[in-house]
């Protein structure tokens, strides 16, 4: 069996920033997560938006911690695919 690490990127999910504060992790490492499970929250100036895993595996990493500043782009989790 191959395994791969896949990457999980902030999406862009506000047209008016590209900077958000990190809410709280749905998921933990070592959880299992499915495609379309919320992995995390963040907060834009006006909602709080839920970010979806686009893969099925395994949570390996936490690459940012609630509370902190995050940008469009940035590393913020990977994910162990079979």
């Amino acid at each position: 069996m191959i395994i791969l690490i896949k990457e999980v990127h902030m999406p862009k999910l506000s047209p008016k920033s590209d900077e958000y504060f990190f809410g709280k992790w749905d998921k933990q490492p070592g959880d299992s997560v499915k495609t379309g499970d919320v992995l995390f929250e963040v907060e834009t100036e006006k909602a709080i938006s839920q970010v979806e895993s686009q893969e099925d595996g395994i949570l390996k990493a936490q690459e940012v911690a609630a509370g902190e500043t995050t940008k469009v782009g940035d590393l913020v989790a990977t994910i162990e695919v079979a």
